[in-house]
């Protein structure tokens, strides 16, 4: 089965993270199994965004949740650093602003979705808003109760405009989660991503749980499915949306638009400008 079906969630589906292993590898029992693989997707990867581009009549959207240390960095850096950044960027979503806070809570969020031919990256996305605001109660429950609809529409809009979205939640265990802040501790070059606020959401750990699973349940749909990826695994991570994102772009259609030129024309003047050349003209 692939990796599309297999982690992708059915809409209306009653989602208990406790039922996703997170050390799950497959067939895969190390990194090095799976690394030729993974080379091969995003060689795959960049054929493939490098033609969305060049059709310009569909876009790609990656939406990236996870626990703090889930991985959504290694994800860009490792995954989608195949692709050509003439076509594909990242946006990434922190605390709003006051001037987000003005508006909707996807006033922001839509100003970053992708253009034709572009595939977009959002790390963290519009799910903070039904996430760490129900957590923390940073809204009343009868305002964020109501987005999950409210994404839903969003979403379906932007499909129906050419936009397909895949959705990715990195699952860690607690136990991992607490490894990574350790290494980060350990090594001087990711010091700088240890904040207060690590350790402090931890004691959220079974809330935040209930946010992601209410939130992929009720937000996994057809048009913009979400996936539970295990992610103790960074390698596994890897091979498993790489595989998901190829073989949805297999499906979409795409291909390279037809010349605009007359093809012939040019190779004759081609062929004129090189005799000339030899000519010593």
């Amino acid at each position: 089965m692939s990796y599309r079906k297999q982690f992708r969630i059915a809409p209306g589906s009653d989602v208990r993270l406790r039922n996703f292993d997170p050390e799950f590898t497959d067939k895969h029992q190390n990194k090095n199994a799976a690394l030729r693989r993974i080379e091969h997707l995003k060689k795959r990867m960049d054929d493939l965004q490098g033609t969305l581009y060049a059709d310009q009549k569909q876009s790609l959207l990656i939406c990236l949740q996870a626990p703090d240390a889930g991985g959504k960095d290694g994800v860009v850096r490792h995954v989608m650093t195949s692709m050509d950044p003439q076509g594909c960027r990242v946006a990434s979503f922190k605390e709003p602003s006051k001037e987000e806070l003005a508006h909707d809570f996807l006033w922001r969020i839509e100003k970053q979705t992708p253009r034709r031919g572009e595939v977009v990256i959002f790390n963290r996305s519009h799910y903070e808003d039904v996430l760490v605001v129900r957590v923390h109660n940073l809204v009343p429950k009868k305002v964020w109760s109501k987005r999950y609809e409210q994404i839903n529409d969003f979403e379906r809009r932007l499909v129906a405009n050419g936009t397909h979205i895949l959705k990715f939640f990195l699952h860690i265990s607690k136990k991992e989660q607490l490894e990574r802040f350790k290494q980060r501790l350990d090594d001087p070059a990711r010091r700088w991503k240890i904040s207060d606020a690590d350790y402090t959401e931890r004691e959220c750990w079974g809330k935040y749980r209930e946010a992601y699973e209410a939130a992929i349940g009720k937000c996994s749909t057809e048009a913009a499915p979400w996936f539970i990826i295990p992610s103790d695994h960074k390698w596994f991570r890897d091979l498993a949306i790489s595989e998901i994102v190829v073989e949805t772009m297999e499906t979409l259609g795409i291909e390279l638009p037809k010349p605009t030129v007359n093809l012939a024309e040019i190779r004759r003047k081609y062929h004129e400008t090189a005799d000339d050349k030899h000519a010593g003209k």
